[in-house]
């Protein structure tokens, strides 16, 4: 399969409207055949609540275990911003873009965790994976401690 010319790296790229209008890109990974994880880390993403338009605010972690290709970042930042505006409740964001860059990358496996403020006083932390990890992939802890209230 021939990949498309990247359209939004290397070059001047407003924000999307939402995340149906964002594109997601790829690109070949240099290094298909071993087994190795990459992480992207995303301290202040942003959604609307459905419900109120009030924003809610996350952290993702997102783990994935590349096999063909990878997900290029900026793209990557521009979809995630493309929720600012958007309403969802946190585990349909959180499974929409897990399920996003499984379609876009097809990696081996992918996990994401999704850290949520606490929301009228409850934290909704929502956790999404591809399906088991392969075996011998290291898998670091994701880093975020869990809520404590004070």
């Amino acid at each position: 399969m021939k990949e498309a010319a990247l359209t939004q790296l290397g070059h001047q790229t407003k924000g999307f409207a939402s995340p149906g209008e964002a594109i997601l890109e790829r690109v070949p990974n240099p290094h298909p055949g071993a087994l190795y994880l990459a992480r992207f880390t995303a301290p202040e993403f942003t959604a609307l609540c459905p419900v109120t338009g009030q924003p809610d605010f996350a952290r993702l972690v997102i783990d994935y275990a590349p096999a063909e290709w990878l997900i290029e970042s900026k793209s990557l930042k521009l979809y995630l911003g493309a929720f600012r505006n958007h309403g969802a409740f946190h585990e349909d964001c959180t499974l929409a873009i897990g399920k996003k860059i499984v379609e876009t990358a097809e990696p081996r496996w992918l996990r994401i965790g999704g850290y949520w403020h606490p929301r009228g006083g409850i934290p909704i932390d929502v956790f999404w994976q591809s399906g088991p990890p392969p075996e011998g992939l290291w898998l670091p802890d994701q880093g975020v401690e869990a809520y404590r209230g004070r």
